[in-house]
């Protein structure tokens, strides 16, 4: 039974959840301190208003005769956070990776042996091609 639990436990892609939860968390904090010390100050200030949750508020009527209030600056202040997040994971995460990924497939494709199912030029076409450059740079030398 603990053998199983052991296995799991340092099987490498659960301690590398583990370092990213930590790491996500982290960087969490640090967007987060972002967006309520820089952003939110600045927004709050076109709206003449501390922070975002007080920026854009709605009342609504109650029966209790106590408003409900509607936050949608605080809405706002989240959805930045979160655009915020996703762009800084997509630039310095996800497009290097797949930039890697495509270098490391090109690389792998051009050190593969040509196979019999790709169709190779003829002769004959390279030859052509051959001929017709030079004949398109003997026109532009006889331009000048």
């Amino acid at each position: 039974m603990f053998s199983g639990f052991k296995a799991f436990i340092l099987r490498g892609n659960v301690i590398e959840l583990a370092v990213a939860v930590v790491v996500g968390t982290a960087f969490t904090a640090l967007v987060t301190s972002i967006v309520t010390a820089v952003i939110t100050p600045a927004i709050g200030a076109l709206f003449n208003a501390e922070t975002l949750s007080t920026a854009l508020v709605v009342e609504i009527p109650t029966l209790s005769g106590k408003p409900a209030e509607l936050l949608f600056g605080a809405v706002l202040a989240a959805v930045l956070n979160f655009l915020i997040v996703a762009a800084v994971v997509y630039f310095a995460l996800v497009a290097p990776m797949n930039f890697l990924a495509r270098r490391a497939e090109a690389a792998r494709k051009a050190g593969e042996p040509i196979t019999a199912d790709e169709e190779l030029p003829t002769e004959i076409e390279l030859l052509g091609e051959i001929r017709d450059l030079l004949a398109r740079r003997e026109a532009g030398e006889q331009g000048r």
